[in-house]
């Protein structure tokens, strides 16, 4: 989902990252459709210990993860396989994916997402999940099948 067609140099300087809180994590963008002329996404993810979204497929996006802190596992071709940091995972669009934090310890990852345009979903995502009461489920859905992304 891109906005621009060009790029142009960007400095997103520590601390400037726009943070999100969606489905349990924290979320740091640091490039995104803006920055990037619509190329990709780049963004840290913290999850907590025993957190991580539901299995989805992102039929726009491919998404790659490279596990900085913290013990996770991911799913991938039906078969849970656990990385320890420093490992990167690679799903490509169309393929049914998850991630969780097996560790005892916050999950800490750098995720790039091409082409640009998750992080619109997860700012709508986390409105949802501000509002009092806790997000509207229906919502989340509605919101996710807009950005071709799918719960399984």
């Amino acid at each position: 989902m891109s906005t621009n067609s060009t790029a142009t140099p960007w400095i997103t300087r520590a601390g400037e990252s726009q943070v999100i809180h969606a489905f349990g994590d924290e979320i740091h963008i640091h490039l995104g459709a803006r920055e990037t002329g619509g190329r990709y996404t780049l963004f840290t993810d913290f999850t907590p210990p025993g957190g991580g979204p539901p299995p989805h497929v992102h039929h726009t996006e491919d998404e790659w993860f490279h596990v900085l802190e913290g013990q996770a596992a991911f799913l991938k071709d039906g078969v849970w396989e656990e990385v320890p940091a420093g490992s990167t995972v690679f799903m490509p669009k169309g393929c049914v994916h998850t991630f969780k934090n097996i560790g005892d310890v916050p999950l800490k990852q750098l995720i790039t997402v091409v082409p640009a345009g998750i992080e619109r979903y997860f700012a709508r995502c986390g409105e949802e999940f501000a509002k009092a009461g806790g997000p509207d489920m229906a919502g989340i859905l509605a919101i996710s099948a807009e950005h071709d992304i799918v719960f399984v």
